[in-house]
């Protein structure tokens, strides 16, 4: 084995250390990745040839993470991994928006990067270094690739910036993202922040790219080391300069001139494909199917030209807006007259129709994974059926794109939930994209914001969401930055920027950037611009509806929470849980109950008031502490010789003496009370060892005493 290792500092004395030549040595490049006792394997592997046709990169990256890694044995049936969960699937799409845009335009070669963590910290958050292990394992490869590049976490923690903290001190942190860069450039951002300026965003990435570039010199080493500066020759395109060159002649002006029609989605597409068509249409019947191909691909270099130097030459866009216009908005909420809240969202050629529905705490999502396991209240699922682009599409669940897209909206609408006892419900966003033209996951921060306010949830505060795009020309150095992109802008752009935040500032974020060289200035610019946009976003939704119902649906369901002492949370299970189960099965609610901090939390779920009271009363009565010199209606429980126990409250009896019966001397307990009697007694007294003293003869009016008989007369 010719073992190579390197190391670095993360500028606080935690060392990373990137070793090859010991693992998985029939890849075409290995590393294990290690920080504390966290150690990632990344591999990958690239095919020699391209397949015939392949005119994009066909690169699948895969995180998982191994039971064994933490000492856990998978739950489930079968007891192994599975398929990916949403979390590595989160996790893999990190990675390949990172690593994508790295690669040569021109390497169709079918490549497979795949990251397990082998061995787990609990404290430390393997995802921030299996974008670093991705590159490791291309480094020390003959793979085609622009990089290295690395990924980093940036949180600012009790007001202080730290690269990759842990996971103890991550619940402070008031921003956090995910950034992904090369020496030169930052290409990937994503996370969450409590409402801060841009400003103090920018400087969260610039420090976030300090650390990159310290990675990224690390990995050059490493390539060094390994002997692997010479990359692999390919050649996957074939090229016909004279059909370029006359597909350009033909068709550039009449692209141009559609472009720069403004007209609709669907009226756009029909022009440029009567273009493509009428020329494919003019090849002999016997062109080869490779000139064919050739010709659709100029065709699409063409729109990507006439677009872009529509943008930069004249500042039109596709649909006749200018750079900061948004397109019209309109919304409603309450369409769904049987959710618990609704709102339907439109956005020009976007629209979102998004669901609330609340449920108790036995609706929670159990989370099983390897690193991270517990319970989540919130959630928002996002679908995107293809007849939102009019196009035939199967129904195959979900896929990353759409996990990838409702977790940005989910991590925007998160931050203004309200927390605690102010919120004891189970959440669930459901954003079904009805049409869509760009944006859609921003739509779905829109919609999800009505219908929250909608189905009466006290959101600290409504968020909107906005795509930013950026068109340059690196020979020129023009630029236009686009407010509200469409799709065609994502696609032919060098830039997606998404950004939502409240009036006061950022919440989320997530940016992809497809081109070298991106300045802080036009970074701020951009971010700036999108506050913009944001705003008036917020100013259309306050037009519908701009804080939250004063009450729930008359049909919603209904919380209430308790806090009981510790000591009474067995008297309210029962043995055996008898008792909860029979105040559900009497009362129609669910009710939960757990401990936390020394104290029992009891919740209380229904969908009317009535079962509510009655839980809630017979809680109460369960958990309240008997007080001296109160009155109370009690049962007689037991008669004994000396006098009868009786039940104050559900599991509490007192001793009620045959002296506390009545004023009069009682000689016997027979036929004075009897099992089952209902009486008024007063709690006298309560000893050290938590017996009750109970007195009925308080309660009634005291006989007079009898006069003394007149003295006799002497004499």
């Amino acid at each position: 084995m010719n073992v190579i290792k390197k190391s670095f500092d993360l500028g606080d004395g935690r060392i990373v250390e990137i070793e090859t030549g010991k693992l998985a040595k029939q890849a075409d490049g290995s590393v294990v990745v290690k920080m504390g006792d966290t150690m990632l394997l990344a591999t990958v592997v690239s095919t020699v040839g391209a397949k015939p046709g392949t005119d994009f990169l066909p690169l699948s990256v895969d995180y998982q993470e191994k039971y064994a890694a933490t000492g856990r044995i998978p739950g489930g049936f079968l007891r192994r991994e599975a398929k990916l969960s949403d979390y590595e699937v989160l996790i893999s799409r990190l990675v390949d928006r990172a690593l994508r845009p790295l690669f040569p335009d021109d390497y169709h070669a079918d490549t497979q990067v795949m990251i397990s963590l082998i061995s787990a910290d609990k404290n430390i958050m393997p995802d921030c270094l299996a974008g670093l292990a991705a590159s490791a394992a291309l480094a020390v490869s003959d793979i085609p690739f622009n990089g290295p590049i690395s990924e980093v976490r940036v949180a600012k923690i009790d007001g202080k910036l730290v690269i990759n903290p842990y996971l103890s001190d991550l619940e402070r942190a008031t921003l956090e993202f995910v950034v992904a860069g090369s020496a030169n450039d930052i290409v990937m951002v994503e996370g969450e922040a409590d409402e801060i300026q841009e400003e103090e965003m920018v400087e969260a990435l610039r420090f976030a790219h300090d650390a990159i570039k310290v990675q990224c010199a690390v990995q050059l080493e490493l390539t060094e080391a390994t002997g692997k500066t010479v990359k692999r020759e390919y050649n996957h395109e074939d090229h016909d300069e004279a059909l370029k060159e006359r597909i350009y002649a033909e068709t550039y002006d009449r692209v141009y001139a559609i472009a720069k029609s403004g007209l609709g989605k669907d009226e756009r597409s029909e022009g440029f494909t009567a273009i493509i068509n009428e020329i494919l249409d003019a090849f002999p019947e016997d062109t080869e199917d490779l000139t064919k191909a050739l010709a659709k691909h100029y065709f699409h270099d063409v729109k990507y030209d006439a677009v872009r130097n529509l943008l930069l030459n004249e500042g039109i866009r596709l649909d006749g807006r200018t750079t900061t216009q948004i397109r019209p908005i309109w919304s409603e909420v309450g369409y769904l007259p049987a959710a618990h809240g609704s709102s339907v969202f439109t956005r020009g050629e976007t629209q979102s129709l998004t669901s609330v529905t609340l449920g108790s705490k036995d609706d929670e999502q159990m989370i099983d994974g390897a690193f991270i396991n517990g319970y989540n209240k919130f959630l928002l699922h996002y679908n995107f059926p293809g007849f939102s682009t009019g196009e035939v599409r199967p129904n195959r669940g979900v896929g990353r794109r759409e996990v990838g897209h409702g977790n940005l909206a989910m991590r925007s609408l998160k931050k203004v939930l309200p927390t605690g006892a102010d919120n004891p419900y189970t959440i669930r966003i459901v954003s079904d994209i009805l049409e869509s033209n760009g944006s859609s996951s921003m739509a779905t921060v829109c919609a999800g914001t009505l219908a929250l306010m909608d189905a009466g949830i006290k959101i600290k505060a409504p968020v909107s969401g906005i795509a930013m795009g950026l068109i340059t020309d690196e020979k020129t150095g023009k630029y236009a930055i686009l407010s509200d992109i469409l799709g065609d802008e994502d696609h032919l752009g060098d830039m997606d920027f998404k950004v939502t935040g409240t009036k006061n500032g950022i919440v989320a974020c997530q940016m992809d950037l497809k081109i070298n060289g991106l300045s802080y200035e036009v970074l701020t610019k951009a971010l700036l611009q999108a506050k913009d946009g944001r705003l008036h976003i917020l100013g259309e939704m306050n037009k519908t509806i701009s804080e939250p119902a004063a009450d729930m649906k008359p049909h919603a369901p209904r919380i209430v929470s308790l806090t009981i002492d510790k000591e009474f949370i067995g008297a309210v299970i029962g043995p055996g849980g008898k008792i909860i189960q029979e105040m559900q099965r009497e009362t129609g609610a669910s009710i939960s109950i757990e401990e936390v901090d020394g104290k029992g939390i009891v919740e209380v779920f229904a969908d009317n008031k009535a079962a509510i009271d009655a839980a809630v009363g017979r809680i109460r009565a369960i958990a309240a502490k008997p007080e001296i010199g109160e009155v109370y209606t009690g049962k007689v429980k037991s008669i004994m010789p000396f006098g009868a126990f009786v039940e104050i409250m559900p599991g509490k009896d007192g001793l009620l003496h045959i002296s506390e019966i009545d004023w009069k001397r009682l000689e016997t307990m027979d036929g004075v009370l009897k099992e089952g009697d209902i009486i008024e007694v007063k709690l006298l007294d309560i000893d050290k060892q938590g017996k009750m003293k109970l007195s009925r003869k308080v309660l009634l009016p005291r006989p007079p005493k009898p006069e003394s008989a007149p003295a006799a007369p002497q004499g």
